[in-house]
């Protein structure tokens, strides 16, 4: 018996609870993309699947919609991999241990992705009915969404015959979304010629901070373990110089980091006891801040004596420099839409290499030409702090359009299902629908999901109530699109 085979929509939650059993982790989607590959044939559907993993499922119109113009359905099959740092859970070989508890399902210690596994879902129970009426669909999953977008850059979408595109990879009822923000994925390095040293290594760790995904939830202000990380070295650095040996959190550019360890060299104990005492202050200056909204943040310090690779008191200073010179988090607020942010960015890893330390951030706008500025000012912090950058990755803007056939049939079936208006507008957060969109222009794209929370974080909880809700909706789209 699954564990959310008592769960209505019956068939959404089965399908979401077999993709939960396949790993299916960003550039590692061969197994989920054979498997929705394989649930096509076994229903005799038409199916492609493309070198890049993509899959794109037909249905044909049920009757009365046999001429209707067809609809895609689309999501992408990846999930971000997040675990809490005491999980043994292993992304590449276990299946998600999902449970339901106080009206969500969730995910033991893990991500739950339901960004985006929901959506696949969803398609997945419309393809298997036979009692939902529709046009002729065809269901778009995409891979490797969750960095860099992958799937939906090399995607043939020519080949798919709607111009109609419903994404459903937004995480809150109610709010139909019509654009969102480009990004660029940017990255960092700054050279460290180590040497063996003896001397006494202290070892601070950050971690407990709530995270979450950093574009959604970037508003909230949530501690930057990395930044914080960055504020705490400046002032030990100023007291006590040492020299750097390592410093590593994060493992995406998209989630708000939660967890860094700094471990830095001294000569004397005396030295190493006074960097664990300030790490102890600044573990209460930090509580004071947060005023209880970081409530699990752990500071950990301690210290040994023995031998290790250690970076230049030179090379030490630009990667401090750094990390306090850089922005991070909220830059502005939307001008035209009312609490909506328009530009942000986020210090998501930090990393230590044989040679380097390597940074990686993901700037997010609305804008263009503000996107472009702020990568010109973490140009200005990467070259004045001694390191190169470059850009791995960029996406463009959804921009907003003012007519949309697609909008009115889902604000029309919106206000026919809930009986009121929905709210449109746009996401801090990237979208394929920009890339779909910025690829074949007569594209009209709309998306829409479920109540999700702490999506790209290991609290990451999917509601019930507004699951069926959603699904309820998404059939009375589809019964409009005649």
């Amino acid at each position: 018996m699954g564990v959310l085979e008592e769960l209505q929509p019956q068939k959404v939650f089965g399908f979401f609870e077999e993709l939960c059993r396949i790993p299916h982790g960003t550039f590692d989607i061969q197994r989920i993309s054979d498997h929705c590959v394989a649930f096509a044939k076994e229903r005799g559907l038409e199916v492609v699947q493309d070198e890049a993993g993509n899959v794109i499922i037909r249905k044909p119109g049920t009757e009365g919609y046999e001429n209707s113009a067809p609809v895609i359905l689309q999501g992408h099959m990846d999930m971000v991999c997040e675990k809490r740092p005491e999980s043994d859970h292993d992304f590449k070989k276990d299946p998600l241990q999902i449970y339901v508890e106080d009206g969500f399902v969730k995910a033991k210690d893990t991500t739950l992705g339901g960004d985006n596994g929901i959506a696949v879902a969803m398609a997945m129970a419309v393809l298997d009915s036979d009692d939902i009426a529709h046009p002729p669909l065809e269901v778009l999953i995409t891979a490797d969404e969750e960095v860099g977008m992958g799937g939906a850059k090399t995607v043939d979408l020519y080949q798919l015959k709607g111009s109609r595109l419903i994404n459903i990879d937004s995480e809150e009822e109610g709010i139909l979304t019509a654009g969102c923000a480009g990004g660029i994925q940017y990255e960092a390095e700054f050279p460290l010629t180590r040497t063996s040293e003896n001397g006494v290594i202290v070892s601070v760790r950050i971690h407990g901070l709530c995270g979450g995904h950093s574009g959604m939830e970037i508003h909230k202000q949530r501690g930057n373990g990395h930044k914080m990380m960055g504020r705490f070295l400046r002032k030990a650095y100023l007291d006590t110089p040492f020299r750097l040996i390592s410093i590593d959190g994060g493992s995406k550019d998209n989630v708000i980091s939660m967890d860094v360890t700094a471990k830095v060299l001294v000569s004397e104990t005396e030295a190493a006891q006074k960097i664990t005492d300030l790490a102890l202050q600044m573990k209460e200056i930090w509580d004071h801040e947060f005023m209880g909204e970081e409530p699990n943040l752990a500071v950990d310090a301690s210290f040994l004596e023995g031998e290790a690779m250690a970076a230049t008191f030179q090379e030490t200073e630009s990667v401090i420099q750094y990390l306090v010179l850089v922005p991070n988090g909220m830059i502005e607020y939307s001008r035209k839409l009312e609490g909506i942010v328009e530009t942000s960015l986020n210090l998501g890893i930090v990393e230590t290499k044989e040679a380097s330390v390597r940074t990686a951030h993901l700037l997010r706008s609305s804008v263009e030409s503000r996107k472009e500025q702020l990568k010109e000012e973490l140009d200005q912090c990467v070259t004045a702090s001694g390191g190169t950058p470059f850009v791995t990755s960029e996406y463009p803007a959804w921009q907003f359009q003012l007519h949309s056939e697609l909008r009115d049939i889902m604000v029309a079936s919106f206000r026919e299902l809930y009986g009121k208006e929905p709210e449109v507008s746009m996401v801090h957060a990237g979208l394929e629908c920009g890339i779909f969109v910025g690829n074949r222009p007569d594209l009209d794209c709309v998306s829409f999901g479920p109540d999700m929370f702490d999506v790209h974080s290991f609290q990451e909880r999917l509601s019930i109530a507004s699951t069926q809700r959603t699904w309820e909706y998404l059939k009375t789209i589809l019964k409009n699109c005649r």
